[in-house]
């Protein structure tokens, strides 16, 4: 992981927004973004893998980001990777890849979410998330 005053402020950010949030495994959700974070090989997309999922998770606002003193193009890749329950999911998937930071860190979160060494147990449910991964995989890469 990149270690600057902004990805540090995005790390203290991600943790106290997912402390307390368990995953599907019962394991801390923090681990999700962290682990995506250290895919990564500059500073806002280090900093859009910590906070991808707090917007969309928890009560924090694209606005406090930007209060915050996150660049645009951090608030933007998080904007685009927050998915709205209206918007089906993959139109979701095909908007990300107008943004290259977007596109790289959901290829990251797609991959961990489709590690199924993860789960205690594989169900139909996990099999099908997969496959629903899989699929929105392809969708970047077009």
């Amino acid at each position: 992981m990149l270690y600057t005053e902004l990805t540090k402020k995005a790390l203290k950010i991600s943790f106290e927004a997912h402390k307390n949030q368990l995953d599907k495994s019962g394991m801390p959700y923090v681990f999700h973004p962290f682990h995506l974070a250290e895919q990564m090989d500059d500073e806002y997309s280090t900093c859009v893998a910590l906070l991808h999922d707090v917007v969309e998770d928890t009560g924090i606002t694209l606005e406090d980001l930007k209060a915050q003193g996150f660049p645009e193009e951090v608030t933007d890749a998080v904007a685009l990777m927050t998915h709205d329950d209206g918007t089906p999911y993959f139109e979701y998937v095909k908007n990300l890849r107008s943004n290259p930071i977007a596109k790289k860190v959901k290829a990251a979160d797609l991959a961990h979410n489709s590690d199924l060494s993860r789960l205690d147990y594989v169900d139909d449910n996990a099999l099908a998330r997969v496959e629903k991964y899989r699929r929105a995989m392809e969708i970047l890469a077009e």
